[in-house]
């Protein structure tokens, strides 16, 4: 006998659970099924046309749900299309077609345009508004009208409706909705006129077919939502009409619109520019639609990452949408059309470099950072706009060319620190650029590759340090027991004093510290707000860089205060006999050049600049050494 225990048995499925799944975690919420709707109704129409080129070209007909009032009785939400239709087999099928839509290759099936599946999956969705959903339908390809009602516990019947009934029907569906009166995904306004006209606006207002919803209010003469898709038909739009498009899209008027054509993947559209920078680290969202139908408003990998001076919104027939039809699957294709669109981008900035310098300009002015993360790696686009790029520079903020008209060597540090270290002290005729910002180092060291007969040197502290005019032989006696007497001073705090000349004179202290002092200064920062066994290896690692031997090494981590020996009070130091008085001045000229220098003063800077202050005050009003001691 055969054994039957071991026969497969089906899968019971709570469609009422699947349709939580949905709105829980594939769905955006409820709202996605009047998109669904529009979908199975864009789909039936255009199988219709395949199979009849003299088919109507058509109409999706929306009528709203009317609850009841007093002694009225409301009416349900209706759906109707004038598609291909269904038969009784295919109607039979849609239960069936939704569980196999879940296995891989049915979904790459539906992908490819099987509008059956199509129309069982958002048939579904349906079941997040309302418990019963009735399907009538007449087919195009012949045989009797028929009659589908589904309900949300998974049951579903089918029958077959009269010849006088068939004969009366249009060709098309209907799909009636009852709207849930209990459940927590109870919304009956879901299907009323007012959030209804809003959703397939947002939907499908760019469909090639005329969509219209009907008002309560005036039943025979339904709202047609359509407009056209400026953005999707540049070559027919004139560029008022589009720029007041990008207008009602960013809320502001954007600087430029450029049309995106990508062939390969039926992706048509416009960047519109931003007319001011985004905040830092935004990424614009990208507006797609697919096939007239919006796909998101929030889709952010459509763009290159360094395209965030433009907001994209296409419409596009060969991007594939995920399972919920809100982003797209990240594939080939995607990436073929995010190459191009970067492409597109690139010579529009190429073509204002040509065309319009002026306004490239004027971009730039307001999108530098994504022209030089542009820059930093596209020879093309960076031999182009590169003179017009804004750098900051000793001399004040002007543009590279308005720097190359000055000097034709670019000296440049590699972190604002340092450039603010000696920024005040270095040559006017030979300022310093601070490549301390993002991609401003990179730029720079590939000037002389983009600009024939541009040199380019990197500067650092110290080198800036040993440049700087040390005093006359007459006042080596003099300035070598300033050195000593205030190193002696700022033992506590690591600094070693130098005195050289520099301008301006009244500039009477400047606080230098390379990136390795700086580094030492952080990592001990950081052990004082974490102390315990963090200080024990910052203790260990400051020993072995103390220890290391030439080459790459930190063995040398003292700062340096640098004395201007052009300044009176420094001169005056030098002959001060009162060891207190100078003590102080000393301290609070170290403090001074390190806020000068945006340096955060650490626990022990603060001390030495409370004990200074509370000493030359007390000065001041007359406290004698003892007192003050």
């Amino acid at each position: 006998m055969p054994d039957h225990s071991r026969a497969p048995l089906p899968f019971q499925v709570d469609l009422r659970g699947v349709v939580d799944l949905l709105s829980r975690h594939i769905y955006s919420g409820p709202r996605v099924y009047l998109r669904e709707l529009l979908q199975n109704g864009r789909d039936a129409v255009a199988a219709r046309r395949a199979d009849d080129p003299t088919a109507p070209p058509g109409r999706l007909l929306i009528t709203p749900h009317v609850p009841p009032s007093g002694s009225e009785a409301g009416t349900p939400f209706r759906f109707r299309d004038d598609g291909v239709g269904l038969t009784r087999d295919e109607a039979a099928e849609l239960l069936a077609t939704v569980g196999r839509s879940s296995k891989r290759g049915d979904l790459d099936e539906l992908q490819r345009g099987d509008y059956l599946g199509r129309f069982g999956i958002g048939l579904l969705s349906c079941f997040m508004v309302a418990d019963t959903i009735t399907v009538r339908s007449r087919s195009a390809r012949g045989g009797p009208a028929i009659e589908w009602i589904g309900d949300a516990d998974g049951t579903f019947t089918i029958r077959e409706l009269d010849d006088a009934t068939t004969t009366a029907m249009p060709i098309g569906s209907e799909v009636v909705l009852d709207p849930r009166i209990d459940g927590p995904l109870h919304d009956g306004s879901l299907l009323g006129h007012g959030t209804v006209l809003g959703l397939a606006s947002t939907f499908g207002r760019f469909l090639d077919l005329d969509v219209e919803v009907v008002d309560p209010s005036a039943p025979d003469h339904p709202v047609r939502i359509n407009v056209d898709p400026v953005f999707r038909t540049a070559e027919a739009t004139t560029r008022e009409a589009l720029l007041a498009f990008g207008e009602d899209l960013l809320g502001t008027r954007p600087f430029d619109a450029v049309e995106i054509v990508v062939p390969g993947t039926g992706t048509r559209g416009t960047a519109f520019v931003l007319p001011s920078p985004p905040p830092p680290g935004a990424r614009q969202a990208s507006r797609v639609y697919l096939g007239g139908m919006l796909l998101s408003e929030q889709i952010d990998d459509l763009l290159p990452e360094w395209a965030f001076f433009v907001r994209c919104i296409v419409d596009t027939t060969g991007l594939r949408p995920t399972a919920s039809r809100e982003q797209l699957v990240q594939d080939d294709a995607l990436e073929f059309t995010r190459e191009a669109i970067g492409a597109t981008l690139r010579r529009w900035i190429l073509d204002l470099a040509r065309q319009r310098p002026h306004r490239l300009q004027e971009f730039i002015g307001v999108h530098q950072l994504g022209i030089k993360a542009i820059a930093a790696h596209d020879d093309d686009l960076a031999s182009a706009v590169v003179r017009w790029l804004p750098i900051e520079t000793s001399a004040g903020t002007m543009t590279i060319d308005e720097h190359l008209s000055q000097t034709g060597v670019i000296r440049y540090t590699a972190s604002r620190d340092e450039f603010r270290q000696i920024a005040a002290v270095v040559d006017p005729a030979s300022p310093i650029v601070n490549g301390g910002y993002v991609y401003d180092q990179e730029i720079l060291e590939r000037l002389p590759h983009l600009i024939d007969g541009v040199r380019v040197e990197r500067v650092t502290v110290a080198d800036e340090l040993d440049n700087l005019e040390p005093p006359h032989l007459d006042d080596l006696a003099a300035t070598t027991a300033l050195e000593d007497r205030a190193s002696r001073v700022l033992a506590e705090v690591e600094c070693r004093v130098s005195v050289r000349r520099y301008r301006p004179d009244d500039l009477a202290a400047l606080y230098v510290a390379d990136p390795s002092v700086l580094r030492r200064l952080e990592r001990h920062r950081a052990a004082s707000v974490a102390p315990g066994i963090w200080s024990q290896v910052v203790g260990a690692v400051d020993s072995f860089l103390a220890d290391a031997g030439p080459g790459g090494t930190e063995a040398d981590t003292a700062a340096r205060l640098c004395l201007n020996w052009n300044a009176a009070l420094v001169r005056r130091l030098a002959t001060l006999d009162d060891d207190l008085v100078f003590e102080r001045s000393i301290q609070l000229l170290y403090v001074q050049a390190l806020l000068a220098g945006h340096r955060p003063l650490e626990a022990r800077d603060r001390r030495m600049l409370d004990a200074a202050m509370t000493d030359l005050i007390g000065l001041s009003v007359g406290l004698d050494d003892k007192e003050l001691r």
